[in-house]
């Protein structure tokens, strides 16, 4: 019992909407061609679907996916569909994955980000029969990877003290 129990306060959502925004402007910037970079957008769903599944659902996953495939430029619908995909498998495991440390958590999620991708894969071979190479799933290592700090980061405002100070209101 070394780490301490924080008793979270209810998310904003304001700032649910804010991390989702960032995550989504992430994902616009001009990366090159990293073979490595995360899907922002998955991993912010991915956290709010566990973290708040009665705020985030498939229907906000649904519309960032539209988004995506927006801005993407792909088959209307392909990342939508991966991200409900992944929404609504977050959402059935919500209650297991909150038991476990940020690492372990991060084991729960990358078969589902890496579901995702396969489904975006399935998708995209069924369209233009390209392969991008197994280099393309290194993306959800990556996520695997950054998934303790995403959660230490958006956890962040939603911490109380741990020494509570009777003057100070929550």
């Amino acid at each position: 019992m070394s780490r301490p129990h924080y008793i979270l306060l209810p998310a904003n959502p304001l700032f649910i909407a804010l991390t989702l925004l960032l995550a989504f402007f992430l994902n616009l910037m001009p990366w090159g061609q990293w073979p490595a970079i995360p899907d922002f957008v998955a991993l912010v769903l991915v956290f709010w679907s566990i973290h708040q599944p009665r705020k985030i659902g498939i229907v906000i996953a649904f519309c960032m996916g539209l988004l995506v495939d927006v801005h993407d430029a792909t088959l209307l619908g392909q990342n939508a569909l991966a991200y409900t995909l992944l929404s609504y498998f977050a959402i059935m495991i919500h209650r297991r994955v909150l038991w476990f440390s940020p690492l372990g958590q991060a084991l729960h999620i990358f078969p589902l980000l890496l579901l995702t991708q396969t489904v975006q894969l399935v998708l995209r071979l069924i369209i233009s029969g390209k392969f991008p190479g197994w280099m393309y799933f290194t993306e959800s290592l990556i996520s695997m990877l950054l998934w303790p700090i995403l959660s230490w980061l958006l956890l962040a405002p939603q911490r109380r003290a741990i020494n509570r100070d009777d003057n100070r209101p929550i």
